[in-house]
């Protein structure tokens, strides 16, 4: 798509689908129901891998369609399709009439916004072939040079360009477009046999332009051979109960899984959350503020990788302090779960793409800072660990149990940082962990733009972050 063409014209092509159409259909299709929407979606996305110093895949792909959702009390009624026409939509409105009449007044429309987070430009368009896939080969030989330990790199560049339009029967239309790039970089170093890896990423709503910088890319480098190069010379982790600090910014992925997910509105209305109920009530130490906040921009001037102007029902995105100082305030809601319970949308209502029903989701989820000298923190520490980066790891949400792997920690011992650590593990509950955070930093970080999010089969872009954390009586698994 040329920059100048109207965006809006991936969606409405002459003879398929003009405007009035939408709004004719969507309330034919709902006006009986409570709620619901039609849910136009143009996606294009493209991906570059270089690994083993050669381009290994280039793939492109383009994709539209809608979803046309109903909803009556707690039943919702849902059908889409990878073609946006009339006559689509029409067949799509045929299926929700199975569904019963509304029984209450119809939910209000969501408020309406003109506020814009990230540039209408697309990422995809903005940089030729050749200059992604020479910058995947300067990445590949800036990393072999840095180090004669480096036997392997692996580079990726991906990039997204979503346009939407949201249409209600009530006469209500929202769109957004919204651009996604990320850059990782991946670097396996060998010593004496021994073979270890680090990585590193970065991205957000915005245009390549920071990527491509020579300060950034290199920093990725930088930082993927430093944690590859720290497990290089790491002993076997400790096991057991021990006093946990935690770093900044990526390592929220822990608060994300652990505690994220149980604020969010479905599970709480069904009472499976360990948080259900619990409004008003402390759930956290004293100085614990966990917020989600879908409005965050960042330092290159363009949303986070969890910013939404709106959200994916038309609902603008806003700041949700879901815990204050320790006390419960709310869970993030998107419409349907809150009509049930009773209490506003907060512009959490998101979904993977037009062929999936939209349901309570975080953005950017993260604790805000305190008042504790990082360095002060880890003078407390006598026997624990400094857990600086997170890979993988699992929740129940109901219990809030979860076990998170560590990509890059050290022993502690007497207020020190000593050895780094191999296969380190955390375990324990959600609830449980915060009410044992005993110092809060000064020093929040947000990621830095690569987190993926899972729930119900879908998946979005979302942020986490936290200051450092100091948490007292943490379960390490090890192989130590």
């Amino acid at each position: 798509m040329t920059q100048t063409q109207d965006p809006r014209s991936l969606l409405y092509r002459n003879g398929f689908l003009t405007p009035d159409d939408a709004l004719r259909l969507t309330a034919d299709a709902l006006g009986k129901c409570d709620d619901g929407e039609l849910y136009l979606q143009f996606m294009a996305s493209e991906s570059f891998g270089f690994d083993d110093g050669r381009l290994k895949t280039a793939d492109y792909s383009r994709d539209a369609g809608f979803g046309l959702r109903g909803v009556s009390g707690e039943m919702t009624g849902f059908a889409h399709a990878n073609e946006i026409s009339a006559a689509a939509i029409a067949r799509a409105g045929e299926t929700l009439k199975l569904l019963d009449p509304a029984r209450a007044a119809h939910a209000p429309a969501p408020r309406a916004s003109n506020r814009h987070l990230y540039t209408d430009a697309s990422p995809l368009d903005a940089v030729p072939f050749e200059t992604k896939v020479r910058l995947l080969e300067e990445i590949d030989a800036a990393a072999r040079a840095r180090d004669s330990r480096v036997v392997q790199v692996s580079a990726s560049l991906a990039a997204s360009w979503s346009v939407i339009e949201i249409v209600r029967a009530d006469g209500f239309v929202g769109h957004d477009i919204r651009p996604l790039v990320r850059l990782n970089v991946g670097i396996v170093v060998e010593k004496d046999g021994r073979r270890e890896t680090g990585s590193f990423g970065l991205g957000g709503r915005r245009l390549y332009e920071d990527l491509f910088r020579p300060a950034t890319w290199n920093r990725a480098i930088d930082e993927a051979l430093a944690q590859a190069l720290v497990n290089l010379d790491a002993v076997a982790a400790p096991v057991g109960e021990m006093t946990v600090l935690v770093g900044p910014g990526w390592p929220g992925v822990l608060l994300h899984e652990a505690v994220g997910h149980g604020l969010e509105g479905d599970f709480n209305r069904k009472g499976t959350s360990a948080f259900s109920g619990k409004i008003g009530q402390r759930v956290a130490a004293a100085g614990v503020t966990v917020v989600d906040d879908g409005t965050l921009l960042n330092d290159a001037g363009g949303g986070r990788r969890g910013s939404l102007s709106i959200d994916d029902e038309g609902t603008p995105t806003q700041e949700n302090v879901l815990i204050e100082d320790g006390i419960l305030k709310g869970y993030m809601q998107d419409r349907l779960n809150a009509r049930l319970m009773g209490v506003p949308a907060t512009g959490n209502g998101r979904r993977e793409n037009y062929a999936h029903a939209p349901m309570p989701r975080m953005t950017n989820t993260f604790m805000r800072s305190g008042h504790d000298d990082p360095a002060e923190m880890l003078s407390r520490v006598k026997n624990g660990i400094f857990a600086k980066s997170f890979g993988g790891g699992q929740v129940d949400i109901t219990s809030g149990k979860f076990v998170f792997s560590c990509t890059e920690a050290y022993l502690v011992e007497n207020g020190r940082i000593g050895a780094p650590i191999k296969g380190a593990t955390l375990i324990g509950d959600g609830p449980t962990v915060l009410n044992r955070v005993i110092g809060i930093g000064n020093d929040l970080e947000i990621d830095e733009g690569i987190g993926i999010c899972g729930k119900g089969g879908q998946s979005v872009p979302a942020g986490v972050g936290q200051p450092s954390l100091l948490i007292d009586g943490l379960t390490v698994g090890g192989t130590g």
